[in-house]
């Protein structure tokens, strides 16, 4: 069985700290500076980063040389994406990666992407809404841009994004497809944030014999 050190012990991190529990995994840590871990225990377990986007920038070339292996959650890293991909590429470090780790959004994309290709075409204007809660620091979310780097993919045309920050909304994600002649609609509303925990202990499982850096989504 895995043993796991969380980094990042905010909302997120206690709820992932709730699964491991349920599911009988050993949680080694919870640590707000995951670089202060003792590499020798680090090499014997997985991280789950649910971090900031500027924490993330900081702490991935420790992650990647001395964990086992690392679940990310934390989004805002796009731009460096091909960077970060490579150093755990070259410390032959396992990772798996997601805008957003809930099962259901990631069967939201899917029906995203049959959607798109199916209507490719045939006159259907895109836009993604995005709703969170007030203490969000990135937007569009990530996993809007997912949404819109499917539609432009599959669909061919690329929708605007509109976010808004209310409240303590944990997720809603919206996309229409809209024509002359109908819409289309398909939304994911998040209860809490338990989903997301869910799928990165998923995530942590899958690491096992795993090689290289992978989507959430290609492993399911």
């Amino acid at each position: 069985m895995i043993q796991v050190i969380i980094s990042g012990y905010g909302k997120m991190g206690h709820m992932v700290e709730k699964e491991l529990q349920n599911r009988g995994i050993t949680l080694v840590a919870a640590s707000e500076d995951i670089t202060a871990t003792d590499p020798a225990v680090a090499a014997e377990c997985v991280c789950i980063d649910f971090t900031t986007p500027d924490a993330f920038r900081a702490n991935y070339p420790f992650i990647a040389r001395h964990f086992k292996a690392a679940v990310i959650g934390t989004t805002g890293w796009n731009d460096i994406r091909a960077d970060v991909i490579k150093a755990f590429d070259e410390a032959d470090t396992p990772m798996v990666y997601a805008s957003n780790f809930s099962l259901g959004v990631n069967a939201l994309f899917k029906a995203i992407q049959k959607a798109s290709e199916l209507l490719r075409g045939a006159g259907y204007t895109p836009a993604i809404e995005e709703i969170h809660h007030i203490h969000k620091l990135d937007a569009p979310s990530g996993t809007a841009k997912s949404m819109a780097s499917l539609v432009e993919q599959c669909l061919g045309e690329k929708p605007e994004i509109t976010s808004v920050r209310e409240g303590e909304v944990p997720g809603i994600h919206t996309l229409t497809l809209k024509s002359a002649c109908d819409q289309l609609t398909l939304r994911h509303e998040a209860f809490s944030r338990e989903g997301f925990a869910k799928g990165a202990v998923v995530a942590a499982l899958l690491t096992e014999g795993l090689k290289g850096c992978h989507e959430f989504i290609d492993l399911l």
